[in-house]
């Protein structure tokens, strides 16, 4: 019997190891512990045997199927992080330092705008012909860079760092931003609309938070929105998701036919939604946190005050956290 169910343990075993998705793993699973599983099969069988054999056998198959089920578990993980891995490694990224094309010219940003201005963004030295590189002030340049490098449909998440002139405790002159980019022949606002419901709604944790979409205006999308989550300001306080108040999180809009154009891509045959917000901002709303500045102070005690810490170490006297 033992080597029987050395055999059954080995190719179960050999089966989890090959599996290269979620799909197959589950069949796996089903085909050794499901109902008519095998292992199941050998389970039932126990009761026409003796009780010394039963005892012998039922420990013989519970070990079985506790290695069987350790052995699923892990490739369940590997495959999730492979997965993960793929996704991300989907992810766009650009430049920090770009040129005035990709960050502002491209995106339909007029000369005249006052993200131009030296207030605002961060110029390099003059170069020989005139002409002046910046620190990207968000991340909608890699928007540009993918457009005119590939032929969609597109589909795209933006993360990375961006520069402005700016610093208080809700502004720093580097921080983070996340976008969105969809571009295709029939997705319209539509689309864009349910894409950022679920998205706050997932984010705050919240299955009815209240969403709208108020008209405004940008120069990279038209028609444009900001987004506004229900809130309650009740006693000083902000409350997510409660009460008769609106916070606004995020930009978007239907991606304007002048950009699209300034990429080499035809209007009337494309079209598409764009997204975006800061990344520090959405999680101060979520978490509380009262200053953005924290987030570059490298505190130990904040890390932990906040649940952000992934490792267990020593703890730090006053502060954060005690």
């Amino acid at each position: 019997m033992k080597e029987s169910l050395d055999h059954i343990r080995d190719e179960i075993l050999r089966l989890v190891k090959q599996a290269t998705s979620p799909d197959a793993l589950e069949q796996i699973r089903v085909a050794a512990l499901g109902k008519k599983g095998q292992v199941t099969a050998l389970m039932k069988s126990l009761g026409g045997l003796d009780p010394e054999a039963r005892r012998s056998q039922g420990a013989a198959l519970n070990r079985l199927k506790d290695e069987v089920e350790t052995a699923i578990g892990h490739a369940a993980r590997r495959l999730e992080d492979a997965a993960l891995a793929a996704r991300l490694a989907g992810v766009a990224e650009g430049p920090h330092i770009e040129d005035d094309f990709y960050n502002f010219t491209a995106l339909n940003i007029p000369p005249e705008h006052p993200a131009r201005q030296e207030q605002d963004t961060f110029y390099l030295r003059e170069r020989p012909d005139g002409s002046r590189k910046v620190l990207r002030t968000h991340t909608s340049p890699v928007q540009i860079r993918t457009m005119m490098r590939d032929k969609p449909p597109l589909r795209i998440i933006v993360p990375g760092r961006t520069f402005r002139s700016d610093h208080d405790a809700t502004h720093s002159p580097m921080f983070h931003q996340v976008e969105g980019l969809v571009i295709d022949k029939s997705t319209h606002m539509g689309h864009l609309k349910g894409c950022l419901i679920e998205f706050c709604r997932a984010f705050f944790d919240i299955d009815d938070l209240p969403v709208r979409f108020r008209p405004s205006y940008f120069p990279f999308t038209e028609p444009s929105a900001e987004v506004d989550i229900g809130c309650s300001r009740e006693g000083g306080g902000l409350k997510i998701g409660a009460g008769g108040d609106w916070l606004e999180i995020l930009g978007s809009g239907m991606v304007h036919p002048k950009v699209l154009a300034n990429c080499g891509l035809d209007p009337a045959e494309y079209q598409g939604f764009a997204f975006g917000m800061g990344i520090e901002r959405i999680a101060m709303l979520k978490y509380g946190i009262p200053d953005l500045r924290t987030f570059y102070e490298s505190d130990l005690r904040w890390l932990r005050h906040y649940g952000f810490l992934p490792l267990d170490l020593p703890s730090m006297t006053g502060g954060l956290g005690q």
